[in-house]
């Protein structure tokens, strides 16, 4: 979680305000719960700290000071703490820890922030901060290089590489009902899952949150055929069947789904998955083998997805990064992903954000009609709270809340609110499922962090603020990767 308060008002108004310097506090030694007070608060106010991803001993939170100097210490569990290797003075509060910052917004300590640690998934790098010289614009034919190797890369590399060692693969039955289907993806935590047709002896599609989110459109639509009563017995296969004439209508234009299982093989070439995945617009690929001549009766290896690839791309990248030009270059410097006009270079699409005071019902049409898998949701400085994505939307199936509410009556707040794990010591919008970066991130630090399971985007903000400046998704990265965009 990050604080803002005093320290961004000055930046949504425009006008003239202090220096802001956001400054990383980590605390390395564990607990439960931890909080960070100091004089920059007048010991008045408790900052929660966010455990660190990739380090769960670790709590740490971002803040934005004045320069000069501060003192603070930790609330670890109840127990006030300092940190012994950082420096400490004994002062009305007792023993504090001290930090001295200069007046150049340019700079923040990384004295707090050891590499070794991990991050929260609402930090971003402030790296930035810090003086670096700024490369020049890359060129048309460094691009064009690097875009080029690329290719090749994944053009000589296979979809077998991508196989997990060890590792589950959910398919589900077509006939199963829809409403049982939902709570088994929501429970096991997945987004999508393979469909088995026992009579064809074939997989014969995917079931996705865009199917929820389309089933539970079509309940709130009055001149619907489909009830709450029959969705308890409506079976995965009914539903597919009269799938396209619904998507028709609803998205107005009469563009069809993929009416059939778009899948790869274990030889297909790395580059031939992510233009598969791109060209149909889904989010994974199953990969499929089979001895059979007729093709019947295929082994499921595993689900390709667009992170899976690039992870190939930085593992095979990070010791040779000079052979790609374009890895050191901001993201902002490229026409890759949505912007907020006159920022980044944008794709030309337009950037859709929600308040938390939105209902259900917006969020699911922009997400159906915008063809976008996620929106940031904002406050009213447009400074990201949290993410709403289609995945989420399978929280409903869980003690069938989908048949105890309206979708225009329920808020995005609400809604995430019913998907909240209810032991969590940070309340809505803790920050914990949003994954943000800057503008002035270098790619490659992007695509190691899409690179992740189960990242699908970046919401790009303003350092110290958080205001949201754009959105960065794995479709676009492979777009430009591929020479696409």
């Amino acid at each position: 979680m990050f604080g803002s308060g005093h320290g961004t008002a000055y930046q949504s108004s425009g006008l003239p305000g202090p220096i802001l310097i956001p400054t990383r506090f980590v605390w390395p030694y564990g607990g439960r719960r931890v909080f960070l007070s100091g004089s920059f608060t007048r010991w008045l106010e408790n900052i929660p700290m966010s455990p660190m991803e990739g380090c769960p001993t670790a709590f740490q939170v971002v803040w934005n000071l004045t320069p000069g100097y501060h003192q603070y210490k930790f609330l670890v569990d109840g127990e006030w703490r300092h940190n012994e290797h950082e420096p400490f003075v004994t002062g009305n509060c007792g023993i504090v820890n001290t930090v001295f910052l200069t007046g150049e917004p340019d700079i923040v300590p990384t004295s707090f922030s050891p590499e070794t640690s991990g991050r929260s998934n609402m930090d971003v790098d402030n790296e930035v901060f810090m003086r670096m010289e700024v490369a020049p614009r890359i060129s048309a034919a460094e691009l064009e290089v690097s875009q080029q190797r690329i290719s090749v890369f994944l053009s000589t590399h296979t979809a077998y590489e991508l196989l997990p060692e060890s590792g589950k693969v959910i398919a589900l039955d077509v006939n199963l009902p829809v409403k049982e289907a939902f709570h088994i993806l929501h429970e096991q935590g997945v987004p999508v899952a393979p469909l088995w047709d026992f009579e064809k002896g074939q997989f014969v599609g995917v079931l996705s949150a865009l199917d929820f989110i389309l089933i539970l459109r079509e309940l709130g639509n009055h001149g619907s055929n489909l009830t709450g009563e029959e969705l308890e017995t409506h079976t995965i296969a009914a539903w597919k069947e009269g799938k396209l004439n619904l998507n028709r209508q609803l998205d107005g234009n009469g563009r069809c789904y993929p009416p059939h299982l778009i899948s790869a093989g274990p030889y297909d070439s790395l580059k031939e998955v992510a233009v598969r995945i791109l060209q149909n617009k889904v989010a994974t690929v199953p990969i499929l083998h089979t001895s059979s001549e007729d093709g019947s009766f295929p082994q499921l290896l595993h689900l390709a997805s667009l992170s899976g690839i690039l992870k190939c791309i930085c593992r095979h990248f990070r010791h040779s990064s000079t052979s790609l030009p374009i890895l050191q270059h901001p993201i902002s410097e490229f026409r890759i992903g949505t912007w907020v006009p006159n920022i980044g270079e944008s794709n030309g699409r337009l950037l859709a954000m929600l308040r938390p005071n939105s209902s259900l019902a917006d969020a699911l049409s922009l997400l159906v009609q915008a063809e976008v898998s996620s929106i940031p949701i904002v406050d009213d400085n447009d400074s990201l709270l949290d993410v709403y994505s289609r995945s989420d939307i399978t929280a409903l199936a869980r003690d069938k809340a989908y048949a105890q509410i309206r979708l225009d009556q329920l808020t995005i707040h609400q809604t995430l609110q019913l998907g909240q794990n209810a032991n969590s010591p940070y309340g809505f919008f803790s920050g914990q499922r949003c994954q943000m970066c800057l503008r002035s991130d270098p790619l490659h630090k992007v695509m190691e962090r899409l690179a992740n399971p189960g990242v699908r985007r970046l919401v790009i903000v303003e350092a110290g603020s958080k205001r949201v400046e754009g959105i960065i998704s794995l479709s676009d990265v492979f777009r430009f990767l591929l020479g696409l965009a």
